[in-house]
């Protein structure tokens, strides 16, 4: 596997603008320390000029399944897209990605490069969006970026300034019900992860996981001063209250929590204005 820097452009897809539109996104394909080619797409802020410098990139991590060219995914970016730059990709396995999806282990490495790619076209101010699977991936990558990490010391150019975490698990394994028990069915065996590749375009690493990649209850201590916000639905099918408020005592009063009423699980069930609100939260705590 090659071992270039998380962020390396290897490709591009660079998508021509259209005659109506005046500015299309930016896509390219990124490469990950651990060598998975990653697909990503740049939606610049509304109205913004060329000076993006002191603008706010939002990088939006999907939920398992998930993916840039998810109907469910371009809304979100559309919504956040309003009032800051937006980097969107698809997680290994996922989409025009490469790789096999290890469900939210290995992927800190593709949000590292979808940052860092962020910070290569400008952006001195950025923001990590994550849902679900994406959740608990955002949380792990700011603790290996935060004061206490140490798994990326040294390296300042994936840092985030700000992280929200919607509808994310407090703690591996979970099968407390019926949605998380499918997916672990879906993850753990050989007829499951078919169903996964041909049936949700997901394509699923078989091997387990070793070592045990930190929880995202054990990440969220180490995040801190970095600004965190945890977001979770009353009627989440997948994760019940516990989980956020797991979560939010983890951080000792670092982080802060939204219950929203109504809401169910992940992209799906975030409605236009609480994106809304979760990137204005993103604009004001990233400084």
């Amino acid at each position: 596997m090659s071992s270039g820097p998380a962020g390396q452009v290897t490709g591009s897809s660079l998508r021509p603008p259209l005659e109506t539109a005046p500015r299309a996104p930016l896509r390219r394909f990124l490469r990950t320390v651990d060598g998975v080619t990653i697909e990503a797409a740049y939606d610049s802020a509304r109205g913004a000029s060329d000076d993006v410098g002191g603008s706010l990139a939002i990088v939006v991590a999907h939920g398992f399944t998930g993916g840039l060219d998810r109907p469910h995914v371009r809304r979100v970016a559309g919504v956040l897209g309003r009032d800051a730059a937006v980097v969107t990709f698809s997680f290994r396995g996922h989409g025009g990605s490469g790789g096999r999806s290890t469900v939210g282990d290995r992927e800190v490495h593709d949000l590292d490069a979808a940052v860092e790619w962020a910070r290569e076209l400008g952006h001195a101010r950025v923001a990590t969006v994550g849902f679900s699977m994406g959740g608990s991936v955002v949380l792990r990558h700011a603790a290996m970026h935060g004061e206490a990490g140490r798994e990326h010391e040294g390296r300042t150019e994936a840092r985030t300034d700000a992280v929200v975490s919607v509808s994310a698990p407090a703690r591996w394994y979970y099968r407390g019900t019926a949605p998380m028990r499918r997916l672990h069915w879906l993850v753990t065996r050989p007829a499951g992860r078919v169903v996964g590749r041909y049936g949700l375009r997901t394509r699923i690493h078989s091997r387990d996981w070793d070592p045990v990649p930190s929880s995202p209850v054990e990440s969220v201590p180490l995040i801190a001063p970095t600004p965190l916000l945890i977001v979770h639905g009353d009627q989440d099918g997948y994760f019940p209250l516990d989980h956020p408020r797991m979560l939010a005592e983890a951080s000792r009063g670092h982080a802060e929590l939204w219950v929203e009423h109504g809401m169910g699980h992940a992209e799906h069930a975030a409605r236009d204005e609480l994106l809304a609100r979760i990137g204005a939260w993103a604009g004001s705590a990233a400084g």
